[in-house]
């Protein structure tokens, strides 16, 4: 009876529930998303990477091997490229390698971890979306850093807002301890020190 009751509740079987969850994960990737990251790796990395099928088994076909990924983030350094060895394999844990390479020089760029796909998000194609998110903030960091090294159209990508916070935070960095230490000194007008005080801690610091 028990069976009977979670089979006609709609809870059945895991394969079920993992197909449902297949699915959703499927309506979430991009046909439009993917015409753009082709377009872009193609300009960035020239017409020799080819060109997928156009559908989402055609981009992770493209893709799975880690041969284009790792001409995509090589190009985006410039001279001083991370991944010196790029090789075609049929060999499924030297493709996952370089998949894993590309991956770290992503990460390595700017790209922050939780816009990282894992490994079998591609190799396997289980989370084809997760891999259009990693490329579109590859795509956000590269415009963002403005090295001349992006090629494209520079509308293809938003510029990264907390990238901008991050220099800045690094340029500002004795200045933003001068408002820590401001506030910790006392509570009276801390907001309002740490607001128009920026870098000039006054009377506070000067006597301990």
């Amino acid at each position: 009876i028990a069976s009977v009751g979670v089979s006609g509740a709609g809870i059945g079987p895991s394969y079920g529930l993992t197909r449902e969850v297949q699915s959703k994960i499927d309506k979430k990737y991009d046909p439009e998303l993917e015409e753009r990251l082709v377009e872009w790796i193609v300009a960035q990395c020239g017409s020799g990477v080819g060109r997928p099928q156009p559908n989402k088994t055609g981009f992770q076909n493209w893709l799975k091997d880690g041969c284009v990924l790792c001409e995509l983030i090589n190009s985006l350094y410039g001279a001083n490229k991370p991944i010196k060895t790029i090789k075609s394999s049929g060999m499924a844990f030297k493709q996952m390698e370089q998949i894993s390479m590309f991956l770290r020089a992503a990460e390595s760029y700017g790209v922050t971890k939780t816009d990282i796909f894992q490994t079998v998000d591609l190799f396997e194609g289980k989370d084809l979306a997760a891999v259009q998110r990693t490329l579109m903030a590859l795509g956000s960091v590269a415009v963002t850093k403005g090295d001349g090294n992006y090629k494209g159209d520079p509308s293809w990508f938003h510029k990264k807002a907390q990238e901008n916070r991050r220099d800045f935070s690094e340029e500002q960095l004795k200045e933003g301890q001068s408002v820590i230490g401001l506030q910790m000194g006392t509570n009276k007008g801390a907001s309002q020190a740490g607001m128009t005080g920026y870098g000039r801690p006054r009377q506070i610091i000067n006597n301990p």
